[in-house]
């Protein structure tokens, strides 16, 4: 009797050892990061400053949210990506926001014409959206050492 209950013993250890990631993972995935906003950016749209907009960042160097009227676009710098984000997904926290990357759609949005230049003490990122559409104008503040600080 003993040499069975500690075999259900140990197959229950092992079983709750091995649940444990999968907690921990479901946990995390729940959890979502605060996106902060960028001080002394500029966004142009069309060549023209939006009424309504800001660009948050996170840690993660290249990511930034930049949230437009009432549309969110994902933009990832390094791979010269843009992502239309479901406006739902994103949740205000004073000046921050709350939205996890794992909300990103899996295709991109069209993005020819991106180019991207150090204009001083700013990053010039411009780009179209869509073949014919819109031509969005981001200027990001550099480090002093002229790396992103974003």
């Amino acid at each position: 009797m003993k040499i069975w209950s500690l075999s259900a013993a140990l197959a229950i250890f092992s079983l709750a050892i091995c649940s444990l990631p999968l907690l921990a993972r479901s946990q995390s995935a729940e959890k979502k990061p605060l996106w902060k906003s960028v001080a002394f950016a500029i966004v142009k749209f069309n060549d023209q400053a939006p009424k309504s907009w800001n660009i948050y960042h996170t840690e993660k160097k290249g990511l930034l949210l930049v949230h437009l009227w009432k549309r969110y676009l994902l933009v990832d710098m390094k791979e010269q990506e843009a992502y239309e984000i479901d406006p739902q997904t994103v949740k205000p926290h004073g000046e921050e926001v709350e939205w996890s990357p794992s909300d990103k759609p899996e295709q991109p949005l069209e993005t020819p014409d991106w180019k991207t230049r150090d204009v001083g003490s700013m990053q010039l990122v411009r780009f179209r959206l869509g073949k014919g559409g819109h031509i969005l104008e981001l200027q990001i503040p550099l480090l002093i050492n002229g790396k992103p600080a974003y």
